[in-house]
């Protein structure tokens, strides 16, 4: 049996992957001894408890999954599979001996599979033979996803998004386009700000939610005649703009309904003025 540990800074992911490992777990082949919300935390916590398979996210605030692989000694280091909502540290999570890269959502299909890939190398299986199989399926797929982007951002994809589907909890939100206020981004981190369905007048509250969309993919599927880029991480919806105060250096900042603010850039402020007072 498997001695599992999961990192991972949000909670419903923790969670979510506990549901997924249950039927291993039932089987007897994993056994999951504990949790951290950190990096920092999940260090610790090995140095008291080992085990023998790590689930380990990427995006962490203050140490990255990267940094606590580096963290690791070496010769107590436990068989890794990365979690992540991102594409682009793949490559580099197999060239840190990853065993396996997980994208969010993940299917209990993949789950199992990188598992059957630790229990092989747990057992004394060939590492070299089954890493270079997987990196080329690896390569394979984000050329596939590569060319999937492009066609989407071609000139035949002309259908933009009039609802977003949203992980939340437990569930799957649905969320029209009309209540999204901004999409920002901060240390690789996509956020929706979002206004609560029910309320009503200027007070109205904001959720956040994460994604693991880039700004470029969602910019891609927004009506330019809606939302707009006005500064490299943050994109807003024009017909949520109540305010715009002038800022420094030739910048506004933009008041949102619900009072949620954004910053524009310089070069965007201009063209922002020149949309909005036509």
């Amino acid at each position: 049996m498997l001695q599992a540990y999961i990192v991972d800074d949000e909670a419903p992911a923790r969670s979510r992957l506990r549901k997924l490992l249950k039927p291993l777990v039932d089987g007897g082949r994993v056994k999951v001894i504990g949790e951290a919300a950190d990096g920092f935390e999940a260090l610790a916590a090995f140095e008291k408890q080992g085990a023998e398979l790590l689930f380990l996210d990427i995006n962490m605030p203050e140490l990255d999954g990267f940094g606590v692989l580096e963290r690791l000694s070496p010769e107590n280091r436990p068989f890794v599979v990365f979690t992540t909502a991102f594409d682009e540290y793949a490559i580099k999570a197999f060239e840190a001996n990853a065993v396996d890269y997980l994208l969010k959502p993940i299917s209990r299909e993949r789950l199992e599979e990188a598992v059957v890939r630790v229990e092989s190398l747990s057992k004394g299986g060939s590492g070299t033979a089954q890493s270079d199989e997987r990196m080329a399926q690896l390569l394979d797929w984000l050329d596939e996803q590569a060319e999937a982007k492009l066609s989407a951002s071609g000139p035949a994809a002309k259908e933009y998004l009039k609802q977003m589907s949203i992980p939340y909890r437990d569930r799957i939100l649905i969320v029209p386009v009309e209540r999204l206020l901004s999409i920002e981004i901060a240390e690789g981190i996509t956020r929706l700000h979002v206004l609560e369905e029910q309320d009503v007048g200027p007070k109205r509250r904001i959720r956040q939610h994460i994604v693991s969309y880039t700004l470029e993919q969602l910019e891609a599927r927004l009506d330019p005649a809606a939302f707009m880029r006005v500064h490299r991480s943050a994109i807003v919806q024009l017909g949520h703009i109540t305010e715009m105060m002038s800022w420094f250096s030739g910048r506004y900042k933009l008041i949102l309904t619900g009072g949620h603010e954004v910053i524009a850039s310089r070069e965007r402020s201009k063209q922002l003025k020149e949309r909005l007072t036509m």
